[in-house]
């Protein structure tokens, strides 16, 4: 009985714990000004600690860029990327699009296409296979146009299919990359507004700038998407090249076996996508996805190739239309969710998870959130998501005692401020790593 003693002890602390985090949900004054769903699991042990309302369905916002980041990981690996499909036809370099959103964009910088094009001595034909990708995903608002987070889609992104606008310190005003839109920039005074505004007319490639009089200029970086299409594209490659590339119409090259270009780094792309939860790279990586499975470039079959062969595992189906988690037709449990963390710690090693996932009070979209205790390391490693009354934290928690357990906490129809569902959130999360 004496050997058994300090077992019970150990047992009675762990539940008495339980029960704390739990009281600490479920009672909240804050959680339940919404629907909440949260679930906390310990794979060591495979017990859910904690589960509230873990079989709902909720809108997970880009808490999505989980399954887009399994899917992407599983089917492409953490290699490179494919950056190019092509045909060489006698005196004639034919090539088309693969998704492949790396190609002189301002943060990644891939010119390995380019170099590629560049040196080639053959007549270049850009294939139009651009119907193929819609620039919108279902669901998405209309008003989002000029904004970063809903940079257009593409089968052929260059640039990162956006206007950067930047000011570093010593600047007069701020640059414009690629420099081709310049002319295309107005200014309009505003006596209202305290620094740089950038935009865009919705169905033109005309951009303007507001600035208040008399303002401090801090360094800054302004992306705003411009409207693609396969007449442009191929306007700023043969500019980026400076040689001719001519615009070719599908004539059955899209039925044949290409040859493929490796570009860049999957593991830059990963790491962007989920630290900064970046919509455009989550929706091309499952471009990339669709062009490695059959060649073609489909978001719903790469969806669907994922539900059938990768995700038959979960508890609940996925209803998942977009790779980014921008539509609101997406929805998810936390449970589906906490399957998935598994996954992932499956397959993809820990030091991984750690370098592509934000880790809280450090990087990403948590760098202001869920800070560890001076001098020690972070203790989440998790994807946010936010949409207008949707909010969600999934990942991993590390407790002090060096457990490493999941979570998935979704929280939607709060007409309260975020900060005040993260503040909540974060005691919440602190008790667990502090106390487990």
């Amino acid at each position: 009985m004496k050997k058994l003693l300090p077992f019970l002890i150990l047992i009675l602390s762990a539940s008495c714990t339980v029960q704390k985090i739990q009281k600490s949900i479920s009672k909240s004054d804050v959680f339940e000004k919404g629907h909440l769903g949260f679930m906390l699991v310990d794979p060591a042990k495979d017990k859910a600690l904690v589960a509230i309302n873990e079989d709902n369905y909720f809108i997970p916002a880009s808490n999505t860029k989980l399954f887009t980041f399994y899917t992407a990981y599983t089917v492409l690996g953490d290699g490179l990327v494919n950056g190019l499909n092509y045909l060489e036809r006698g005196d004639s370099l034919i090539f088309w699009g693969t998704g492949d959103p790396s190609l002189l964009h301002p943060d990644l910088q891939d010119s390995t296409v380019l170099n590629f094009l560049n040196n080639s001595e053959k007549q270049l034909y850009l294939l139009d296979n651009f119907e193929q990708v819609n620039a919108f995903g279902p669901g998405w608002a209309w008003d989002w146009y000029p904004y970063y987070y809903a940079t257009e889609r593409s089968a052929f992104p260059i640039y990162g299919n956006v206007v950067r606008f930047s000011s570093k310190l010593d600047a007069d005003l701020f640059s414009v990359y690629p420099e081709r839109f310049k002319p295309l920039l107005t200014a309009k005074p505003t006596d209202d507004w305290s620094g740089f505004r950038f935009s865009r007319e919705r169905f033109e490639n005309k951009f303007t700038y507001e600035i208040a009089d008399e303002i401090e200029i801090d360094e800054f970086d302004r992306d705003i998407p411009f409207i693609t299409s396969a007449t442009l594209t191929t306007q700023l490659l043969s500019e980026a090249l400076g040689k001719k590339v001519t615009l070719l119409q599908n004539e059955g090259y899209l039925n044949v076996d290409p040859k493929k270009l490796p570009s860049a780094p999957a593991d830059s792309i990963y790491a962007q996508m989920m630290k900064i939860s970046d919509n455009f790279l989550a929706e091309q990586l499952m471009l990339l996805v669709s062009d490695q499975l059959n060649n073609q470039l489909s978001t719903r079959e790469a969806i669907d190739y994922a539900k059938e062969n990768l995700l038959k595992d979960l508890p609940d189906e996925p209803i998942w239309y977009d790779g980014s988690g921008l539509s609101s037709r997406n929805m998810f449990t936390p449970r589906s969710i906490i399957t998935l963390l598994g996954k992932i710690r499956e397959e993809v090693p820990l030091e991984k998870i750690k370098a592509y996932f934000p880790a809280g009070g450090e990087s990403g979209t948590i760098r202001n959130w869920y800070p560890a205790d001076p001098g020690q390391a972070p203790y989440i490693y998790a994807k946010t998501g936010t949409l207008s009354m949707s909010n969600a934290l999934s990942g991993y928690l590390i407790t002090k005692s060096g457990k490493i357990l999941h979570f998935s906490c979704l929280m939607n129809n709060y007409q309260i401020p975020s900060n005040d569902l993260k503040k909540e959130l974060q005691k919440v999360l602190y008790l667990i790593h502090d106390k487990y």
